[in-house]
């Protein structure tokens, strides 16, 4: 589980070690407070999600606590920058956290599940697709690019008894758009901010095969 430390991952978390999975907790800084909330049975460890040898390592680690049968990908950048402010560095950022990390993950975790003949991957995308959004031209491009990504990878995986999927959340209240304004806010066409477990019931999954 990327971006496990709060918001959405955090909220994931928790259900998924309430359904009884061992959980892999991973964000920015080792997620300890996600891990303190589940109990022995979770795992904190440090994953920046744009850099490959920590992805490498991460598979590494968890060897040592078993296979990984299901990769959830939440970690996510969404700086609000109209076209105008938008930088080169920014947008690569940008890609890098929240569309080049998918195919990392599956790049490590893949060859295990292929062994097993089950696995799943989950891909964190977001109904901004569909709405018009001022200033969120670069993270609109990578949610989509989410949902071509996993529609891609399950045909690929099918035929192995995997399956990927893509979960379109709405605008959520968490910390991470605290920064945004109320207008910007607004811009998503969702007055009400879900709360982190009504997003997980409302949530749409999209192309699972």
């Amino acid at each position: 589980m990327t971006g496990a430390a709060q918001g959405i991952g955090q909220a994931i978390a928790l259900a998924l070690a309430e359904r009884g999975a061992q959980v892999v907790a991973t964000d920015l800084t080792p997620p300890h407070d996600t891990v303190r909330k589940i109990g022995p049975t979770a795992y904190a460890l440090e994953l920046d999600v744009t850099q490959e040898e920590q992805w490498r390592l991460l598979a590494a680690k968890t060897r040592d606590v078993g296979d990984v049968d299901i990769v959830l990908n939440n970690a996510g950048y969404f700086p609000n920058r109209s076209i105008d402010d938008l930088d080169l560095a920014t947008w690569r950022k940008t890609m890098a956290t929240n569309l080049d990390s998918h195919f990392l993950s599956v790049k490590y975790f893949l060859p295990t599940m292929r062994k097993k003949k089950w696995g799943c991957f989950v891909g964190i995308s977001s109904n901004m697709v569909g709405l018009a959004i001022p200033g969120m031209s670069h993270c609109i491009a990578t949610k989509m690019g989410i949902m071509g990504f996993m529609t891609g990878l399950a045909n690929d995986v099918a035929n192995n008894g995997i399956t990927a999927n893509s979960v379109l959340s709405g605008l959520t209240n968490t910390q991470a758009i605290t920064p945004q304004s109320e207008e910007q806010q607004r811009s998503t066409g969702n007055s009400r901010r879900l709360s982190d477990w009504e997003n997980l019931r409302m949530s749409q999954v999209q192309y699972s095969f």
